[in-house]
């Protein structure tokens, strides 16, 4: 059977277009030219305002807008990246962060092109020149008087930490900007503020953002690390603060420190690499469906002390102010500055949802990071193709590497430092326990609060993630280490219990995200286990109805992970007696998809699957024949060669096409097999 992939998580690729997508939509619909648009015509106008004042309200006003989609084609079209770019350097401390607010905005919310766009319109240049100033104008504030001091670091702090952002969101869209980053010497910088972490955890941590992403398949940068540098990294990871902005920030800088790790010598890897798993191990030992819980208590409790205090603050101002009545008429404006609350006097707070989300995102990378640990740095990684085991096409592989210049599949890969680390740390036990549905309490207190609901998608987020990294565990490491039989039979009633323990979920109605994900691990799972002759303990009907169910879901990976997991289960089932109606139904499930489904890529999986599961014994024989397999794939074969031939080039990647090649090859043999079978039987 082929194996999948597992999904490495990093930054995209740039696009060469260098468009931006609202604009060429707007051009797309007609709607290009200069008649008014609105706020944004006017807010763009007030940019140029003689007024510090005005000009730091349009750029907040510039800010909520564009969070609305509809608003790009305007501010594209008024070239708003040129106009807010100046004010990065605007003489008023108050108009650089408001106007790095509204690109940050811009940046996040517009994605992939419009940062592109961006670059293209050479945000670059102010943005690094204000990074180089406040840098500067930290180091200069460490002479000033205590009181201009602390007013002008916190200003100066602040716009550095928009900045941050803005950089980190451009660089993980743009391959440009990260080729800036490098020539402008942008690391010295970024490892200025970062060495702050103490004291500005928030501005720590969009550089460790930053960071993480700039060091990602980076070799041009990795040669500017120096000793010094990796000092900054290793003091930032190591804090003893346990705080959860901490434990992100030092999350964020573990997995920089694994992107260096081609630059650290072979004598400190193995040291690194524990030192890296054991921050990733602390993270993911932590309890986040408990400490959410904790969390929204601590909110309520605190919200409820502040009011209490205010209603007494008030009563105490409405006594005051009745005396003052009796003894003298006051104004009206006079009555209400005296009436004081307490949430005048301190800033609005998020605190406990703040280090929820932090946790959450901690975890949520520590597992994005274990996965890129367990994979090749093979250029390809990010693909998920399908590739034939078949013992008839080992030849026509080797071939086929030397014509895609050895761009086939490199297997999953785990260092002896890495996997001894993962032994050590128990990585394993760990992940398996993060695959578990999130707390049903902690889930349900955030749905019914709109500040908290967005956390029950991350908690989600965050089982996925842990199930890819379970498919990542279950091809990587041996039986033994993975617990032994009975523990990857207990894996597997595990999984069964997460797709199959709440009816109605698996039929269609589950996220798209966690059936990719599921399935997955289970098809890796369920290949490992037949592999070592371990029996299944999903029955085939269970199995049936999963991929009758998921097999019309438009996500790619999931109808090729339900094709391959009936594959490995028809395998199984085909050296077994008394299985030959289970056989058919399989077969024909098979044919079927080989044959309607849109993706060639399913397709050939597909065929893959039939290959193997028909390839031996006598209930595949006599179920073959009664299924009419031959003709059904003769009639096929030809389609299958002229799909290839006209869709193959647009739609698919040269790694694509070098399976499809072989799939094709192989159907021509296992044809040629099946015509012997059907002589042998019919005889």
């Amino acid at each position: 059977m082929g194996k999948s992939r597992t999904k490495r998580f990093k930054r995209p690729q740039f696009s060469p277009t260098g468009d931006c997508q609202a604009e060429a939509a707007a051009e797309a619909n007609g709607t290009g030219g200069d008649e008014d648009d609105g706020p944004a015509a006017e807010l763009l106008e007030k940019l140029q305002h003689p007024s510090a004042e005005v000009r730091e309200c349009a750029c907040a006003g510039l800010a909520r807008l564009v969070q609305q989609r509809p608003a790009w084609p305007g501010l594209a079209r008024r070239d708003a990246v040129r106009r807010l770019g100046p004010l990065l350097l605007d003489p008023s401390l108050a108009v650089r962060e408001t106007a790095a607010g509204a690109l940050r905005n811009l940046s996040a919310c517009g994605g992939f092109e419009v940062c592109d766009d961006m670059v293209t319109k050479d945000i670059m240049t102010p943005l690094v020149a204000l990074l180089k100033e406040c840098s500067a104008g930290l180091d200069s504030n460490e002479m000033s008087p205590q009181e201009k001091k602390d007013q002008n670091r916190n200003s100066i702090e602040n716009i550095a930490n928009e900045a941050m952002n803005v950089l980190w969101n451009i660089c993980e869209c743009s391959s440009r900007a990260v080729s800036i980053f490098n020539k402008e010497g942008c690391l010295e910088i970024v490892l200025k503020y970062l060495s702050r972490f103490s004291t500005n955890v928030d501005l720590a941590i969009s550089v460790a953002y930053c960071l993480q992403t700039v060091t990602e398949d980076n070799p041009e940068l990795l040669k500017s690390f120096s000793a010094p540098a990796l000092h900054v990294l290793e003091s930032a990871m190591l804090s003893p603060v346990t705080s959860m902005d901490y434990i992100l920030l030092k999350t964020l800088v573990a997995g920089t420190i694994w992107n260096l790790k081609d630059i650290i010598p072979s004598k400190s890897q193995a040291e690194i690499i524990n030192a890296i798993l054991k921050i990733l191990s602390e993270v993911l030992d932590l309890d986040a469906g408990e400490i959410v819980i904790r969390m929204q208590e601590a909110e309520k409790q605190r919200l409820e002390a502040a009011a209490e205090t205010e209603d007494i603050l008030g009563s105490a101002n409405h006594d005051a102010l009745m005396e003052d009545d009796e003894m003298e008429e006051i104004p009206h404006k006079r009555k209400v500055r005296r009436k004081t609350f307490i949430s005048d006097l301190l800033p609005p707070t998020d605190k406990e949802l703040r280090e929820s989300i932090a946790l959450l995102t901690a975890q949520q990378t520590a597992l994005e990071i274990i996965v890129n640990m367990c994979c090749s740095e093979d250029p390809s990684d990010d693909e998920w193709e399908e590739l034939s085991s078949s013992d008839e096409s080992d030849a026509f592989m080797e071939n086929s590497f030397s014509e895609c210049g050895g761009q086939l599949l490199s297997p999953l890969c785990l260092s002896h430092e890495v996997h001894t680390a993962f032994t050590n740390y128990l990585i394993p036990k760990k992940i398996f326990e993060k695959t578990a549905f999130p707390n049903s309490t902690a889930v349900d207190l955030c749905s019914r609060s709109p500040t908290w609901k967005s956390l029950v998608r991350k908690m989600n987020t965050i089982q996925c993630r842990a199930l890819v990294c379970l498919q990542s565990l279950v091809s990587l490491l041996d039986v033994d280490h993975l617990g032994g039989p009975a523990a990857l039979q207990t894996l597997a009633q595990h999984l069964s219990q997460l797709l199959f323990s709440q009816p109605g979920k698996y039929l269609g109605l589950i996220h798209v995200d966690f059936l990719e994900a599921i399935s997955s691990a289970l098809r890796a799972l369920l290949q490992t286990m037949a592999s070592n002759n371990i029996s299944q303990c999903m029955t085939p009907d269970q199995l049936m109805t999963l991929c009758t169910a998921s097999i019309h879901s438009s996500n790619t990976g999931v109808r090729v992970n339900v094709v391959s997991i009936l594959g490995i289960t028809g395998s199984v089932l085909a050296k077994e007696d008394g299985t030959l109606e289970t056989l058919k139904t399989i077969g024909c499930f098979l044919l079927e998809v080989a044959t309607k489904d849109p993706s060639l890529v399913v397709a050939g999986e597909a065929l893959d699957a039939l290959f193997d599961v028909f390839a031996d014994g006598k209930e595949a024989e006599r179920a073959s024949v009664q299924i009419k397999l031959l003709s059904a794939l003769k009639e096929f074969q030809p389609v299958f060669k002229m799909k290839i031939r006209k869709e193959g080039r647009g739609k698919y990647s040269p790694d694509q096409l070098c399976v499809l090649d072989n799939v094709k090859m192989n159907l021509r043999r296992f044809v040629a097999y099946q015509e012997t079978v059907e002589k042998r039987l019919t005889a």
